[in-house]
């Protein structure tokens, strides 16, 4: 597959400006592992209002942790991402055709990995993810699930452990350690790492990392596809009968 290039007429900056880890690297990345460790381990005391109702609860930690998770990514990455949005801005067609692109190809590779990892085996993740989206309304959902956790993810597994990383280990090895960790993180605390689980993790995660190479080391566009298909997972769950769901 050919590298998602910027037109050779445009004299454009690389992908990413900043390839050494800087202190807001540090900082947003030490703030999502501690709250990722605290929260997958150790129970968090909530007020009692929010601890009556377990539904609102965990969608207060989560938006809570997500955008200020974000907000510190923004601030350690943005001069990488006004130039990495300029440079996709660029290819406007293929930038819109990579997206819906990158989602299908997420599928068809995610459907591939749940039949040959064995016996379908719903991920507790996925299964809490999707009774946050039943129980609440999309105005609440959408900006958390959509526009924040994806770009807190695709900030740190691959921004950071490609992007950065690579200046010091090979590009495939953090590749490989991207796809593992992304995996493991949604699945750490709550189940066994079996195939069947991470089967799905697994497969979204080489996807995003495929997408995030060929573009020339652009989150921006992993991001969007990531988000994309988050999207279309909440709308079709919005869509689908809740009867149909909980069988």
């Amino acid at each position: 597959m050919a590298e998602y290039r910027v037109p050779p007429r445009q004299s454009a900056p690389s992908a990413s400006p900043e390839r050494r880890f800087n202190r807001g690297d540090t900082v947003a990345a030490g703030f999502y592992l501690l709250f990722v460790g605290v929260f997958s381990f150790l129970p968090i005391a909530l007020p009692e209002q929010l601890a009556q109702d377990p539904l609102l609860a965990a969608y207060a930690v989560n938006v809570t942790f997500y955008l200020a998770a974000a907000v510190l990514a923004w601030l350690a990455s943005r001069r990488a991402i006004a130039t990495e949005l300029r440079l996709l801005a660029a290819r406007p067609v293929l930038t819109a055709a990579a997206i819906p692109g990158g989602v299908l190809l997420m599928l068809l590779v995610s459907m591939v990995a749940v039949v040959l990892a064995g016996p379908a085996e719903i991920p507790v993740n996925q299964q809490a993810a999707q009774d946050l989206v039943t129980g609440l309304p999309p105005l609440l959902v959408i900006p958390m699930v959509v526009v924040l956790a994806p770009f807190v993810e695709e900030y740190v597994y691959r921004h950071l452990l490609i992007g950065k990383l690579s200046r010091y280990v090979n590009i495939w090895i953090c590749a490989g350690l991207s796809v593992l960790l992304f995996a493991g993180i949604h699945v750490v605390g709550k189940q066994d790492f079996t195939a069947p689980v991470l089967a799905p993790y697994l497969a979204m995660g080489a996807v995003l990392v495929a997408v995030y190479i060929w573009a020339g080391k652009n989150f921006m566009l992993s991001y969007g596809v990531h988000a994309a298909k988050n999207l279309l997972a909440v709308l079709l769950t919005y869509a689908v009968p809740a009867e149909l769901l909980q069988q």
